[in-house]
């Protein structure tokens, strides 16, 4: 009898414990708050850095506002001046421009379009930007940290973005490099085969993975903003994903979000739709085909799924879904924004 009584008491704690540890686990992971203090920020002595290869030219905008290299431009030197600064606006500033498919001030030349691809509406920003420090990452609610979110379009808001993207929901996972705005914010890094993006203060992008080196080694470099999330998509202007590559245990086709650089100063940030009816979403390969054909030597997966979000000009583009029942914003942990 006391044997019994012995193995129904262990039942009973085990029991206890284990839906505490449960509930623990549940709040840890999605309600528990946790604030990231900043790390020691990077040597604001270093020197930008600039991956081997890449081009010092920056793009302009042309007379017509098209978006052009400028002239003589070319990306097949091997010389770099890690030292160059991005050149100086002109004189003669262009006419100022903001409507809901074009914004242009001289130091921001944003260009919206949408298209119809792979059954899905996918949305183009093209960006030339005059000083890569108008490209700024934005914290939820201004805050680093785990389980605190804010919809991307109140972050662009606040911040006075023209144009915002969701980034890569760093506060959901514990692991993982954040870096941003050059400040350094978490150093444990992921899984083995983590790709970031780094974006390092001149504005050239490269994709690294965690495990080749340390976030203070990319500080020291002049990094500006490390993403975590992944995987990269073109490199060196060739397709780097598989066909069959997908994030986690995510669906082939989903709404995604990324980010490219065609050239000096010029960026593409795109966004598409998917789990609708009309919008299947696209896969991984597909998102880093058109990223290709945009022209991007450098482009990465950030968030996608339904924290999938452009906003421009005061405006949501997109149309963001969860589970395709609704349009609504998903609440994520930072924008990647233009401002």
């Amino acid at each position: 009898m006391k044997k019994k009584v012995s193995v129904l008491l262990f039942i009973i704690v085990y029991s206890i414990l284990l839906c505490a540890y449960t509930a623990y686990t549940v709040l840890d992971t999605f309600v528990i708050r946790y604030e990231y203090q900043p790390v020691t920020p990077p040597n604001p002595e270093q020197g930008t850095f600039l991956p081997a290869g890449s081009n010092t030219t920056p793009a302009t905008a042309g007379g017509n506002g098209s978006l052009r290299p400028a002239p003589g431009d070319s990306t097949s030197g091997n010389s770099i001046d890690c030292t160059a600064e991005p050149a100086e606006e002109t004189a003669k500033q262009p006419e100022f421009i903001s409507d809901d498919t074009e914004y242009n001030d001289g130091r921001i030349h944003i260009t919206l379009r949408q298209i119809r691809a792979y059954d899905t509406d996918i949305y183009i920003a093209d960006v030339v930007l005059a000083d890569p420090s108008y490209l700024i990452a934005v914290f939820a609610n201004d805050t680093a940290g785990e389980n605190i979110t804010e919809k991307t379009t109140s972050m662009a808001e606040r911040s006075g973005a023209v144009l915002a993207v969701n980034g890569d929901f760093y506060g959901a996972r514990k692991y993982g490099y954040v870096l941003r705005n050059g400040v350094i914010y978490r150093e444990r890094a992921g899984n083995s085969d983590q790709e970031d993006l780094v974006i390092y203060k001149n504005g050239e992008m490269e994709i690294i993975r965690e495990r080749d080196t340390s976030l203070q080694a990319l500080a020291d470099k002049g990094a500006w903003q490390v993403f975590s999330f992944g995987p990269g998509l073109v490199k060196n202007g060739e397709i780097s994903v598989d066909r069959s590559a997908e994030v986690g245990i995510a669906s082939s086709s989903n709404p995604r979000t990324a980010i490219g650089q065609i050239d000096t100063l010029h960026y593409v940030f795109v966004v598409s739709d998917g789990r609708l009816e009309n919008d299947r979403g696209l896969t991984l390969y597909e998102m880093g085909e058109l990223m290709r054909d945009l022209g991007a030597k450098t482009a990465y997966n950030l968030d996608g799924g339904g924290s999938s979000t452009m906003y421009f000009n005061g405006r949501l583009i997109n149309k963001p879904t969860t589970g395709g029942n609704k349009i609504s914003e998903r609440s994520v942990s930072d924008a990647l924004c233009i401002r």
